[in-house]
């Protein structure tokens, strides 16, 4: 990395501590619970003397905003999942596709009418929750897909996203392996 100037490897540096971030996340997770422990490193937000930063608005009583990352929506891509453009440091943002964790949603590549229409809702519905404002992701980890992540979600409004999908029957629990039919 000589040829490249101390400017261009800033966000190479940025990406790799994010990488490693979830690597390490990956690696202390429950081995009873399959969930991250409750391992949390500051984002790069926090004011000085350990004062959290301002989120702009009311914060969600279940997220500390010095934990965490905030993430600004590009789109919403099912009832589960959204693409972020995620703030890795100051100044550096990844964009990344984002799963909530915990919770399965109906795919609109549906398998029958019934799990298309249910598929809309839960988009439509998480639509709704991000545009909230004030996205943070939280606990982030490997999906096992590739190219996405998982992560514990919040909004200004919304402490956790995925419970607020849940109860209000747009998605189920899931825990991995082998997903459930809707139809």
């Amino acid at each position: 990395m000589r040829f490249l100037s101390n400017r261009a490897r800033l966000p190479i540096l940025a990406g790799s501590v994010f990488a490693v971030g979830l690597l390490v996340n990956a690696a202390v997770r429950s081995p009873t619970t399959g969930r991250s422990a409750a391992l949390a490193v500051p984002a790069f937000g926090a004011a000085r003397g350990g004062q959290p930063a301002a989120l702009g608005g009311a914060r969600p009583s279940g997220l500390d905003p010095r934990f965490g990352y905030s993430a600004q929506v590009v789109h919403v891509i099912d009832g589960d999942t959204f693409e972020a453009r995620v703030a890795v440091w100051p100044g550096i943002e990844i964009k990344t596709k984002v799963r909530l964790r915990g919770i399965d949603a109906p795919e609109l590549h549906a398998r029958c009418d019934d799990e298309w229409v249910r598929a809309q809702a839960a988009r439509a519905a998480l639509e709704k929750i991000l545009a909230q404002g004030a996205v943070r992701i939280a606990q982030v980890g490997p999906d096992k897909y590739a190219g996405r992540i998982d992560a514990v979600v919040s909004t200004r409004n919304t402490a956790d996203v995925s419970a607020a999908l849940l109860s209000g029957g747009w998605a189920r629990s899931y825990s991995g392996g082998r997903r459930g039919s809707w139809c």
